[in-house]
């Protein structure tokens, strides 16, 4: 093991490596609601006609975006039908089926098919289904039935959107059940050129960039601060509090969660909304095309405790892991693991209160590319 890590250490493989650019994931990255141009709201508006399934834990987009429409205006307005220029979203839209594990994992596919081959919703180009909490007891052949039942939707109605989805977290961390069928939903979705509208990972970040997956966060954003097994702090509430109301957040009734949560899960769908009706976020910048590569930054501070900046670059939209080792090459942590667009990207690492002073190692791996520095730690 050491000496396959001190070989990683000593060795960057510079290989161009790249996903295909044909997915489209709205994760944490996406809930910015000033990344999204007013005039790619205006085109969602105006194009898409979208049928929405779900129960509680799924009404967080809707009470997220009804809370954004009171705080900010007829902008971003919604209805059933679309009238006054608001975006058409049919909410609770099927019947035989409340979620896509309620009355059972497969019958919200045929509640799909009666729903578009009534005349009456030939205007629909996108169909979205919420999970409530199945994802946590699903096993890989359940998740395999889930994703094959929607490419066969995807192929019988290729005029419409289908939006895939992860489910909410539970407390059970990196390592737990519901992660790893989560991770088999998004590494489909990126593989198979998919849209991914990735509500775990929406709720695994506060604004600033801060991880608490690796914390055991659950769907109230409740964690574990400190490692004793204990969720003992709030990251929504924390955040609400120390910023003002109607300025940074908005007040919304986020189902089983706290407001903070039913905003971020309102600006990705809208992000997602846009991108579905044709903006294309890595090149609205600059009608130039910006090229990037592969990189990892040296963090900052170092020596750092118990926080440090780690920065890095993407040269493709591409799914990539910073993991955290130990001089012996033991894996510590994973400080990332998820989907990022081309460009320039950055996340505050702070250390577990366990985790003693000493050398250790972080690492950017995505698709065949890998780089590894150093950091110390000093309590």
């Amino acid at each position: 093991m050491k000496k396959y890590f001190y070989t990683i250490i000593l060795s960057v493989f510079c290989i161009s490596y790249s996903f295909s650019q044909n997915a489209i994931i709205a994760n944490h990255n996406s809930a910015k609601l000033s990344i999204i141009p007013i005039s790619w709201i205006d085109s969602a508006k105006a194009k898409l006609h979208i049928a929405y399934g779900h129960t509680s834990h799924g009404s967080q987009l809707i009470t997220g975006m009804e809370g954004l429409k009171n705080w900010k205006g007829n902008q971003y307005a919604f209805n059933h039908g679309g009238t006054n220029g608001a975006l058409d979203i049919h909410d609770y839209a099927f019947s035989g089926a409340s979620d896509l594990g309620n009355p059972n994992r497969t019958a919200w596919a045929s509640a799909t098919r009666d729903y578009l081959n009534n005349p009456a919703n030939s205007n629909v180009n996108v169909v979205i289904w919420s999970w409530c909490g199945q994802v946590s007891s699903a096993t890989q052949a359940d998740i395999n039935t889930y994703l094959n039942l929607m490419n066969g939707l995807e192929t019988d109605y290729p005029n419409v959107k289908f939006i895939y989805m992860t489910g909410h977290l539970d407390g059970t961390g990196v390592n737990g059940n519901l992660n790893q069928r989560n991770e088999q939903i998004r590494n489909y979705c990126l593989s198979n050129n998919k849209i991914l509208y990735d509500f775990a990972d929406i709720e695994s970040y506060d604004p600033d960039g801060n991880f608490y997956l690796n914390k055991n966060a659950n769907d109230n954003c409740d964690y574990d601060s400190d490692g004793n097994g204990s969720l003992d702090k709030n990251w929504a509430i924390d955040w609400q509090n120390s910023h003002t109301l109607n300025v940074h957040w908005y007040n919304c009734s986020a189902a089983h969660s706290q407001p903070l949560n039913g905003n971020l899960k309102a600006y990705a769908a809208w992000w997602l909304w846009a991108r579905l009706a044709g903006w294309n976020s890595a090149t609205n910048i600059s009608d130039e095309p910006v090229l990037y590569n592969y990189s990892l930054s040296q963090n900052y501070p170092n020596p750092f405790n118990p926080s440090t900046r780690i920065n890095w670059q993407t040269a493709a939209g591409s799914w990539l892991t910073i993991k955290l080792f130990n001089v012996l090459g033991k894996e510590i942590e994973t400080i990332v693991d998820e989907y990022y667009e081309a460009g320039n990207h950055s996340v505050l690492y702070t250390t577990n209160s366990k985790l003693p002073s000493g050398v250790y190692y972080y690492q950017l791996k995505a698709g065949e590319f890998t780089q590894t520095r150093k950091m110390i730690l000093l309590r």
